[in-house]
């Protein structure tokens, strides 16, 4: 581990969490991923041999723990993981007030999608199962359709059509979407300029907003209650 060579403990600090993808790995964690593949779909770009390393550099730094369950092993974060939940919602709400321009490279369907999907409120949809579909204008085609199911608590995403009836439609540009996710649009803003269209019956189309949400920091809730 590279050292600044400095007692300041923002120094010390950093030794840990500055290499590049790290602070964006505790931030999966705290999100609630354990297990390798979910950590990866949280950062795509991130080679797996890399998300090792930083998983093994924490593990080491004591921010992080690996255990072994039914011969696959999760990633849990320690207690001095956890309180970096201060750390990674002060530096989101720092870029959402001040770094706030979205490049086209910023824009990633994978991971928006996932993330719609790991904070879905299950406890507002119908009990019954129900499908949500999203179509996103301006995509690679392999990439512009996806389906929420949500059924008996559980939420699961598909890139094909799962084969059931799709309660409501959602269809956006991906900019569109992802500035409503982050925050920078409201959802009654989305609608009112056909930014976001639902096409659905009458009373789903009005329940739409409060089954999808928007993400933490968007909401303010953070970080700080969703991972361990």
């Amino acid at each position: 581990m590279t050292t600044y060579g400095q007692f300041c403990p923002v120094a010390k600090a950093m030794e840990v969490l500055d290499e590049r993808w790290t602070l964006l790995v505790v931030r999966e964690l705290l999100a609630g991923s354990t297990r390798f593949n979910d950590l990866r779909r949280g950062v795509p770009r991130m080679s797996p041999a890399l998300l090792s390393k930083r998983l093994r550099t924490l593990e080491r730094a004591g921010v992080v723990t690996r255990r072994e369950l039914d011969g696959h092993a999760r990633y849990h974060l320690t207690p001095a993981g956890r309180e970096l939940s201060e750390v990674v919602d002060a530096l989101g709400r720092w870029g959402m007030r001040w770094v706030g321009e979205l490049g086209d490279e910023d824009l990633d369907p994978h991971l928006l999608m996932w993330d719609i999907r790991r904070t879905v409120p299950v406890e507002r949809w119908p009990r019954s199962r129900t499908v949500m579909a999203f179509h996103l204008d301006g995509v690679d085609a392999r990439a512009a359709r996806w389906w929420l199911v949500v059924a008996e608590g559980a939420v699961d995403l598909c890139d094909f059509d799962p084969g059931y009836d799709v309660a409501a439609t959602v269809r956006s540009s991906l900019r569109d979407l992802t500035r409503l996710w982050r925050g920078d649009l409201s959802w009654p803003a989305a609608l009112r300029t056909d930014s976001v269209l639902v096409d659905a019956a009458p009373a789903v189309r009005r329940q739409v907003p409060d089954w999808v949400g928007q993400g933490r920091l968007a909401t303010g809730a953070g970080l700080a209650a969703a991972g361990g």
